[in-house]
């Protein structure tokens, strides 16, 4: 009996994960089909034709075109590729310089209203962009911000949910060796270099990989600050596509995800740590 449960488990959990990563084959073998052949096989869905889309998963008359096509003939995915991965870079670089420190002091140090600072940090963690995003746009626009990569990478850089997952890694290192450390002569510098980063890697990696799937998929930010389409980053270039060309829109797509799907590849297990450790009471 507690195979038979063992091995529903096993097919339940298969099934689970076929369905989840549908949508990758579904990108892989459209990205790969005719724009004619899409075309009959989507027809129903993008015009008042009767009947239901269909779809295989393997294309009939298997093309590269659009894969070319998109190498050698789409400037324009490569300008916003690149505006994305100097957001990225950016945002994390930010990240790395204020929200290391910043967790590291709201996680080692008293102070007057630590407390209320902490709940501070939560509460902003909370609100959804719709309610910041005003007194985020008066800001940059009075620093003369608006249209250009720094009103992305800003706000970004400055972000309290990096901060709250490296605080609980941080909180988990036992005061006992950091006083250890100053009794051997250490300063605060020092132990925060030397053991506060080290310890808490797992929760630092994890706070990055999430900022940088963050970074990839971002639309509203880029939408609101930035005007300039030689600006934009390609979670703006996507939506733009027409379905008239679907192939080239799904192949799009497809290499458009392959940066992200490696990130959370090899930042799966940080991940995995950081958002355990961050579901932790404090």
């Amino acid at each position: 009996m507690k195979k038979v449960v063992t091995m529903g488990k096993f097919l339940l959990l298969v099934v689970a994960g076929l369905i989840t990563v549908a949508p990758v084959f579904f990108l892989l073998g459209g990205s790969l089909m005719g724009d004619q052949e899409l075309a009959e096989l989507l027809a129903p869905a993008f015009s008042d034709s009767d009947g239901y889309a269909a779809w295989h998963w393997l294309p009939l008359y298997p093309t590269l075109r659009h894969y070319v096509q998109l190498c050698l003939d789409s400037p324009e995915y490569f300008q916003m590729f690149w505006n994305t991965m100097k957001i990225t870079v950016g945002v994390l670089a930010g990240q790395i310089i204020v929200g290391i420190p910043g967790a590291w002091g709201l996680a080692r140090y008293s102070f007057p209203g630590k407390r209320a600072v902490y709940l501070l940090y939560i509460l902003l963690m909370l609100l959804p962009f719709q309610v910041t995003m005003l007194s985020e746009y008066l800001v940059l626009d009075r620093f003369h911000l608006l249209d250009t990569l720094w009103a992305v990478i800003l706000p970004g850089a400055f972000s309290t949910f990096p901060v709250f997952l490296m605080y609980r890694f941080f909180c988990s290192i036992p005061e006992e060796m950091l006083e250890a450390a100053r009794i051997d002569g250490a300063g605060e510098w020092k132990i925060f270099i030397k053991i506060g980063i080290p310890m808490g890697t797992s929760g630092i990696l994890s706070a990055l990989v999430l900022q940088c799937l963050e970074c990839f998929s971002m639309i509203e930010q880029p939408m609101v600050f930035l005007k300039e389409k030689k600006l934009q980053p390609l979670s703006l270039y996507l939506p733009q596509l027409q379905k008239d060309h679907l192939g080239f829109t799904l192949c799009s797509c497809f290499v458009t995800m392959i940066p992200a799907l490696l990130i959370f590849g090899m930042g799966q297990r940080y991940m995995e740590q950081g958002i355990t450790e961050a579901a932790v009471k404090e």
